[in-house]
């Protein structure tokens, strides 16, 4: 995987691709989450959270199945989000990070994650993550 790079023509070609996709949110700030659900829902995807902790992802997604990809933030109020990543991968589960984050401030093992920085232009994620779901 490698940073989304996409550009704003792009966006658009993915709305609704994620119809009936089950994403799990993470992010910690309460107003970026909540634009962030209303971009997924609007894509068409059904929304397990948003969480702005750890704990309460893992929960989530121990509670879940069937999850097709998740959306994390990376500094959940100073606590990395990196549990819920290695959870994903070992799942199998394809997910991006949003994130103020440039790759190398990253442990190696994610710096070729995706990831939509902060602020994202209305549609970039839920279009990145349609691109990765349906590689």
């Amino acid at each position: 995987m490698a940073d989304a790079s996409f550009q704003e023509h792009d966006i658009t070609q993915d709305r609704n691709t994620l119809q009936g996709r089950i994403i799990l949110l993470v992010e910690d700030e309460y107003m970026l989450a909540d634009d962030v659900r209303e971009e997924l829902e609007a894509a068409g995807a059904i929304v397990l959270g948003p969480v702005p902790d750890v704990a309460g992802a893992m929960e989530l997604l121990n509670q879940n199945e069937e999850v097709d990809g998740a959306v994390l933030d990376v500094n959940l109020g100073g606590s990395p989000s990196f549990p819920i990543a290695d959870a994903l991968v070992g799942r199998g589960i394809p997910f991006i990070f949003s994130t103020g984050y440039d790759s190398h401030a990253l442990p190696e093992r994610y710096q070729l994650i995706l990831r939509c920085e902060k602020p994202s232009p209305a549609g970039l994620i839920s279009a990145t993550l349609s691109r990765l779901i349906s590689e």
